[in-house]
């Protein structure tokens, strides 16, 4: 399992850019004026974890397959976009496909790169961002229970709709009142408002380290939200570098994570996402759960067979497979254990699947 992160924000703030570098591609052209982007781009990167690289060394694995992460570069959302404004039907229908949304928003002056706005406001422009995905689930909802299509919905569907409908004209994204079945129910709708969000603050190079008043005033309005400060331009170069010298680059100017890392683990975090592991001569390899999944549909990441004739789980903990070299040195120093089918895999997990022929 990964994950698809559609990463939008206005025209000229840097989507495209941080696409190039997060893809390590030149796929999504960037350009000095609006809707550069029309139709999205689409990368598939894979998720780096040291853990991998150490297990696939010690088992002198043939194959190393990371996990994978996806993102959609989508058209730049502009004022109207509910209603049709610039590319806002094809905006909203690209951004229903994603699991998470990246706001990106622009972080720094420039007299070379026009804003759209004419002015730098990152909150005003995460609001014009909300605002347009609140509209466009109004819309959807009232469309919903109009009176000839009510009548086809359960009791606890139009208490589903109408409560979603009351926080969302109250300027609300999300309600803490809805219980699981509801919260199903609105699922199925593709609201934009109920996916989960990362705040990405497109800043300079000299403000990369500590952020300025721009980030600062996004700290303090969304203080509860997920929030990365990256420099695309960077980020760019940095991917366009071999590994020895990105590794130079990066410690000259100070950095100790990529952007792409940092949103991988804010993404997999906001996801509610885990890492195990499967580790043998011919292949190393990482799986992606949701977190508190059974040893039975862990397995059925691997192959749907598993999870009706698993047997057991043969397990260890990644750093105990570090520290003894093997699964069979874990047996032997007792650190081996067998889980059944209530286990509830872990993340960082060295598993071995028993199941029947």
């Amino acid at each position: 399992m990964g994950f698809k992160c559609g990463i939008v924000g206005l025209p000229n703030v840097g989507k495209s850019t941080l696409f190039n570098a997060l893809t390590a591609s030149k796929n999504a052209q960037a350009a000095n004026f609006p809707f550069c982007t029309i139709d999205p781009n689409i990368g598939v990167v894979d998720v780096p974890d040291e853990r991998l690289d150490q297990l696939a060394k010690l088992s002198k694995s043939k194959k190393k397959v990371f996990t994978n992460i996806t993102f959609v570069d989508i058209a730049g959302l502009v004022k109207g976009a509910s209603k049709g404004e610039g590319l806002g039907n094809k905006f909203l229908s690209h951004i229903r496909e994603v699991d998470a949304i990246v706001h990106l928003v622009r972080c720094f002056d420039s007299s070379e790169i026009t804003h759209i706005n004419s002015e730098i406001d990152p909150l005003s422009d995460l609001e014009t961002i909300k605002t347009e995905i609140l509209l466009s689930d109004i819309d959807i909802i009232k469309k919903k229970l109009e009176k000839g299509k009510k009548k086809l919905l359960s009791t606890k569907e139009i208490q589903a709709l109408e409560k979603k409908l009351d926080s969302l004209n109250k300027g609300e994204e999300n309600l803490v009142s809805l219980d699981e079945e509801e919260e199903k129910i609105l699922n199925l709708l593709g609201l934009l408002s109920v996916k989960p969000k990362i705040i990405v603050c497109n800043v300079d190079e000299a403000s990369l380290s500590s952020g300025n008043t721009y980030t600062q005033a996004i700290k303090n309005k969304f203080s509860n939200e997920k929030i990365v400060i990256i420099c695309a331009d960077i980020e760019d170069q940095i991917m366009g570098l071999d590994p020895e010298e990105r590794e130079i680059f990066m410690r000259e100017i100070g950095l100790n994570k990529t952007g792409l890392n940092k949103l991988i683990r804010e993404g997999y975090d906001l996801l509610n996402l885990d890492t195990y592991f499967t580790s043998g001569p011919e292949e190393s390899r990482a799986w992606t759960i949701k977190k508190n999944t059974l040893a039975p549909q862990a397995a059925a990441v691997i192959h749907t067979d598993f999870e009706k004739n698993f047997i057991r789980a043969e397990t260890v903990t990644c750093e105990d497979f570090i520290k003894y070299g093997s699964s069979e040195k874990c047996r032997e120093n007792g650190r081996l254990r067998i889980e059944g089918k209530d286990y509830i895999v872990k993340d960082g997990d060295v598993l071995f699947f028993r199941v029947n022929p």
